[in-house]
């Protein structure tokens, strides 16, 4: 009798890989599979509406700093959407008296310094190479500057370039009039929006968005109007002492320091003070250092006279905080997140002081500036000097 020894055919539910898999795994794999196949689609969707959000942050921020004065004629009888439109009319006609009024100034003194660059790269060239024996060259830089084609080349292009600036052009203004609507309607409907979302809130909540709001509005309008005010003061003093002081150009300086010391943190000031006194030393070495010794005597004038008055009823930022907010912004939005970066930054240290817990602080040496030296004797001898009773 013959001994079968054929060995079976395992089944799969025989084969030990298959039995010792758990259950669990398969349906993990899916549910991996599909998390990733969603999280494709929402990084698509996100990019996809990343101007959108944009648009809608910076009307919110927008509704924030106009919210202010709208409150401030719907307290005196105006309903909200002609005191809304008022404002709105208040801030486009002076924008555009600011252009017209000093546009044309800042453009002719541009052109006129333009038309000059050669001239100041000669005497830049020259000091360079014979204070420091260096053998800088600006030939090419210079021929481009002073070559007659340079002109002719921008009209010719100017026709070809007219269809992409018109559409480039067209495509701003439809963002600003987007931003400009939503920002009306963030305002005009403001109460009924608040009133809207709190419904959906249980009681205690409501008291804190409203508070949040509260604060919101509170801190990017004065921050934003503190800003300004600086920036215009800081244009119009600018202004005035390069003019007396002889520096070339002193309007678009002016300008260019105002705008840069306040919306530029901790080093805007001195980033465009430079260029003050760049001209100033290339037109007269006795005028580039005044100019330098102005933009620093009016710096210490801004921050310890000029903005404690102005910022008093506003948020301050430490300029650390400030700076590092501005590059945070623009990395995450680019020029938008840096101007966005401050009244974010007012808002949330707002949110932070407001809302956030306090704890009494034990005492520490680095809790405090050490007590000098001469300090230290002269307290000594003062104490020995006392008599006993």
């Amino acid at each position: 009798m013959a001994d079968d020894t054929t060995p079976a055919t395992p089944t799969p539910s025989s084969n030990p890989l298959i039995g010792a898999m758990p259950h669990w795994v398969v349906r993990a794999i899916a549910l991996f599979w599909a998390g990733f196949v969603v999280l494709w689609i929402l990084q698509g969707v996100v990019h996809a509406l990343r101007g959108f959000a944009i648009t809608m942050l910076v009307s919110l921020f927008l509704s924030f700093a106009i919210e202010p004065a709208v409150n401030f004629f719907s307290a005196r009888g105006w309903r909200r959407g002609p005191a809304t439109a008022l404002v709105f009319a208040i801030v486009i006609v002076a924008t555009s008296v600011f252009i017209v009024a000093i546009g044309s100034l800042v453009v002719n003194q541009v052109q006129d310094f333009v038309d000059k660059a050669p001239s100041y790269l000669d005497d830049i060239e020259k000091l360079v190479n014979d204070k420091f024996n260096a053998n800088v060259d600006f030939g090419d830089l210079k021929d481009k500057l002073e070559s007659s084609n340079t002109t002719n080349d921008f009209l010719n292009n100017a026709a070809t370039k007219a269809l992409e600036f018109g559409i480039t052009a067209l495509g701003v203004l439809f963002q600003m009039l987007t931003i400009g609507l939503f920002t009306f309607y963030l305002v005009a409907d403001g109460p009924a929006l608040r009133r809207t979302i709190c419904s959906r809130l249980p009681p205690d909540r409501q008291a804190q968005v409203l508070r949040g709001w509260e604060l919101a509005i509170e801190k990017t309008g004065g921050y934003l109007y503190s800003r300004f005010l600086l920036a215009l003061v800081s244009a119009a003093a600018h202004w005035i002492g390069l003019s007396l002081i002889g520096v070339p150009y002193p309007v678009a300086l002016g300008v260019w320091v105002g705008v840069m010391s306040q919306f530029v943190p901790v080093v805007g000031t001195y980033f465009a003070g430079i260029l003050a006194v760049v001209i100033g030393l290339l037109d007269d070495p006795v005028r580039g250092v005044l100019a330098l010794t102005f933009v620093l005597v009016y710096q210490q004038v801004e921050n310890y006279l000029l903005a404690p008055k102005i910022t008093a009823h506003t948020l301050a930022l430490h300029p650390a905080i400030a700076f590092a907010c501005v590059i945070v912004g623009a990395a995450l939005l680019g020029p938008v997140g840096a101007l966005l970066a401050l009244p974010a930054a007012a808002v949330i240290q707002a949110f932070m002081s407001s809302f956030g817990k306090r704890h009494e602080v034990i005492e520490s040496g680095l809790l405090a500036d050490p007590v000098p030296r001469y300090e230290k004797h002269r307290s000594f001898r003062l104490t020995k000097r006392v008599p006993k009773s």
